[in-house]
């Protein structure tokens, strides 16, 4: 087992955790709540491995993610239960550790396919955010990455460094390190002091009354 590796275990186990939360906030049973976790866990890997004709998708191939997002899953609803409330601060900060490492595997493994580099930049988006995207639309909520603080552009820079580097030849583990760091830098800036994009305001505008 790599850091590397370790570290994807472990942004799904967070994925997981957060699905579970949301599935808690909607009040669904066991089963609900295990379905939302391994959704936003491994959502963002499928719908990669997919577009990319990569076959067998991670879960297929390792059974370990499974179970670390139920076992998550699980976890969470007993620690909610019978403990306190999960501290939301420190959710949001492995939250976003889960977010850089995804996203740099995301744009690692569109890489190995050769596709361009825009692509790449997508799948590592696409890694990081679209488990996120289908808990919240499942479970009735505005997607989290459309209306708060900077998320998926803190991805798209992440994944242009590690795609960067990579073709400077920079040596692998220097390279997926600085671009982690990247996103978890611009990431925890955001949580740290709200940052965000502007905001498009669409106003109701009365129409001229053409008999005045």
């Amino acid at each position: 087992m790599t850091w590397f590796y370790a570290f994807d275990l472990f942004g799904v186990a967070v994925f997981a955790i957060t699905g579970a939360l949301m599935a808690g906030r909607k009040s669904m049973d066991l089963f609900g709540v295990m379905v939302i976790a391994i959704i936003t866990a491994l959502g963002g890997g499928t719908l990669r491995d997919a577009i990319l004709d990569n076959h067998p998708v991670s879960w297929i191939r390792n059974d370990l993610y499974i179970l670390v997002a139920v076992l998550a899953a699980i976890g969470t609803v007993v620690w909610v239960r019978f403990t306190r409330p999960i501290h939301e601060t420190g959710l949001l900060v492995a939250d976003a550790f889960g977010l850089a490492v995804f996203t740099v595997i995301g744009t690692q493994v569109a890489l190995q396919h050769d596709v361009p580099i825009s692509a790449a930049v997508i799948m590592g988006v696409m890694t990081g955010v679209a488990g996120g995207v289908m808990r919240d639309i499942i479970c009735n909520e505005i997607p989290l990455i459309f209306h708060k603080e900077i998320y998926a552009t803190a991805c798209i820079a992440g994944s242009l460094v590690y795609i960067g580097l990579y073709y400077l030849g920079i040596p692998e583990n220097l390279d997926i390190t600085l671009a982690i760091l990247t996103v978890l830098a611009i990431r925890l800036a955001a949580i740290r002091w709200h940052l965000g994009l502007p905001r498009f305001h669409l106003l109701d505008r009365t129409p001229p009354n053409d008999d005045q």
